[in-house]
């Protein structure tokens, strides 16, 4: 099993100017956002007033918190280019954009590996749970994918569609689904539905469509059990992403050595970082992955 970094790098749409000191300065676009990370456990490398320059700016905690905007456009949407694949932004109240550019190295792997099957599947048929906005169904569908996106907020679904049309793609093979992520699973398997590749964001807390109550401590096991009987009897990938849980990437390995056994293929796994473009090239850690592959 290897253990691996992956950076996402700055680029012309995207880039971390600075961290540091439990916040981040990024840019997308255009457009200068300065978020609180506490992951940015050091100090930061560029000095106040450069901060201060942001257009837009995450104040305050909980309840109370807000964006406070230097550039009142802001509150207008915006697209942004990564790789190849376009992203409708958005502010949220909860510091997020529907977007996390840490997966660019993760969303170039599921295409690489995709476009790699494709000489013994024609179209793989991937599934992609706790799907949000849809960065991973949109680069499934550009390597040639067939994919059924699920998730539990209507609205996140309603955003990974705008994000499909701006990306050319209303006219690719996806099927579009606001459930709960384990009831549909459950429900492909009686109906003798398979998959070739699976994807999976969980996160540690959440609720379904009908107040289905999602607690990873208790959930993640069953699903990953789910999953597996979900998969084809030629699958070629499995990917699992990790955010605010507490766990280690080893964890969630260690449930994808049993495929391996199964189907042969190999276990990777290891964390996502940003590398911000300060002096030092801090990497700003943004979560864990693990995948299996054929």
């Amino acid at each position: 099993m290897n253990t691996i970094i992956q950076k996402t790098i700055p680029s012309k749409d995207y880039e971390l100017i600075d961290s540091g000191d439990g916040e981040k300065l990024e840019r997308f676009g255009e457009v200068v956002l300065r978020r609180p990370d506490p992951q940015a456990f050091w100090s930061k490398s560029l000095d106040v007033e450069k901060w201060k320059e942001a257009d837009g700016y995450y104040f305050g905690e909980g309840k109370s918190a807000k964006w406070i905007f230097a550039n009142k456009n802001l509150e207008q949407d915006w697209q942004i280019k990564i790789e190849d694949i376009v992203f409708n932004l958005k502010l949220q109240k909860f510091k997020h954009l529907g977007i996390f550019p840490e997966q660019q190295p993760n969303w170039n792997w599921i295409t690489e590996t995709i476009k790699k099957s494709k000489g013994k599947i024609e179209t793989p048929m991937i599934l992609n749970l706790f799907a949000y906005t849809g960065g991973a169904t949109v680069a499934a569908l550009k390597a040639g994918a067939s994919v059924t996106h699920v998730d539990a907020s209507s609205g996140s679904v309603d955003w990974a569609k705008e994000n499909i049309i701006s990306n050319g793609l209303e006219n690719s093979s996806i099927r579009y689904m606001v459930d709960d992520a384990r009831k549909f699973v459950e429900r492909e398997i009686r109906r003798g539905v398979r998959y070739h590749g699976v994807i999976m964001d969980p996160p540690a807390y959440g609720k379904g469509p009908k107040g289905e109550v999602w607690d990873i401590e208790k959930d993640f096991l069953p699903l990953i059990e789910s999953v597996k009987k979900v998969l084809h009897s030629e699958p070629i990938f499995v990917l699992l992403n990790g955010y605010s849980a507490g766990y280690s990437s080893i964890a969630y390995a260690q449930n994808l050595i049993s495929l391996t056994e199964k189907f042969g293929g190999k276990v990777e796994s290891g964390e996502l970082t940003i590398q911000d473009s300060g002096p030092h090239n801090n990497l700003l850690p943004a979560g864990i992955f693990a995948r299996w592959s054929k």
